[in-house]
């Protein structure tokens, strides 16, 4: 628990009000009560600040004299409510050690600090860093490398010479550096292409439940510092992410797709193989990328929803679209003759 003057100090923020009130607990804006601390990231939310029970609240400077109760000032109020939750982080403590039921190879490299474990399997020539977390049933394969203070939950399974670097988060049912979809046709069937790079996962990347990133098939799979995966994402094999860049549930990347720095892609957003994206490049929710985008800026593709019935007639329409724009050029034609 810390007190305003303690959260004000942590967070390098102003604050007003009373110094010595204690916060316990954070909570909504709308239900926030007595020793609890909320944030107003909005204009849209003043209705409920002005009427909160919040002991204390974050706002930016143009609310401050708008807040009934004590406040902490941000120029960014929901960086700073992500900082204040990592001081209140419940997650549970985890003694270092190696569980009894787990099963590390004595050519394992595992850090005197590190916690493996039960039923976790960690094969020869892997590194496990320091103050490292493998929860149960997690599969380190060999000569792959688990950065310092990298959390690994359950059930994630990390196939060979895949390396994850510090201050990672890999969610439970994760998968990183299963083979790529690699196939050539053969006069009796499909002839598997033997995957033979592997995957670079940089610093504080954190990676959401059952996301698949792919290794290389020659050269590594590559993800850069900063990158957050949403849960079931797919990132296949060759894909190269660039540093800060966010992707949100269900999107799927094509094979050998260079994304660059700081892009956003909204759920269930997907990208043909074999683009370039540059950086600052943002996608709504839904958008097929078919090709390489080398301008910033925002992109959209997909129809809006509508009654069934309206939307049946604009597909009709949207087939005739090539036809329309044929006789339209026939009239323009005939119109400039």
């Amino acid at each position: 628990m810390y007190c305003l003057a303690e959260l004000a100090e942590a967070l390098d923020l102003e604050f007003s009000g009373d110094a010595s009130v204690v916060i316990t607990a954070l909570a909504p804006l709308a239900t926030a009560g007595p020793g609890e601390l909320s944030f107003v990231a909005s204009k849209k939310y003043l209705g409920d600040l002005a009427a909160t029970g919040a002991a204390v609240v974050i706002v930016h400077p143009d609310f401050a004299a708008q807040c009934p109760v004590n406040c902490l000032i941000s120029e960014t109020p929901y960086a700073s409510y992500a900082r204040v939750t990592q001081l209140y982080n419940n997650s549970p403590a985890v003694a270092p050690g190696i569980h009894t039921c787990a099963v590390v190879s004595e050519h394992a490299d595992v850090h005197e600090t590190a916690a493996i474990g039960p039923n976790t399997v960690v094969e020869g020539g892997a590194i496990i860093g320091e103050g490292v977390v493998l929860a149960a049933n997690v599969y380190v394969g060999h000569d792959s490398r688990i950065g310092a203070d990298s959390r690994v939950f359950p059930g994630v399974v990390i196939y060979h010479n895949v390396h994850v670097g510090e201050r990672c988060i890999v969610h439970g049912g994760a998968i990183l550096g299963a083979d790529g979809f690699g196939f050539a046709p053969g006069p009796v069937g499909w002839e598997k292409i033997c995957q033979l790079g592997g995957l670079r996962i940089g610093n504080n990347v954190e990676i959401g439940a059952c996301t698949a990133i792919d290794r290389g098939a020659l050269e590594h799979t590559v993800v850069e510092d900063g990158v957050i995966f949403d849960n079931q994402v797919h990132i296949a094999h060759n894909c190269h992410i660039g540093k800060n860049t966010a992707i949100a549930a269900c999107a799927g990347i094509a094979g050998s797709t260079r994304i660059g720095a700081n892009c956003t892609f909204s759920g269930m957003v997907g990208v043909v193989g074999h683009v370039n994206i540059c950086d600052n490049v943002h996608f709504t929710g839904m958008t097929m990328v078919t090709k390489s985008i080398s301008d910033p800026g925002s992109y959209s593709s997909g129809t809006p929803m509508s009654p069934t019935a309206e939307w049946k007639r604009n597909a009709v329409r949207f087939r005739q679209l090539e036809s329309m724009q044929k006789r339209l050029a026939r009239l323009e034609a005939k119109r400039e003759t």
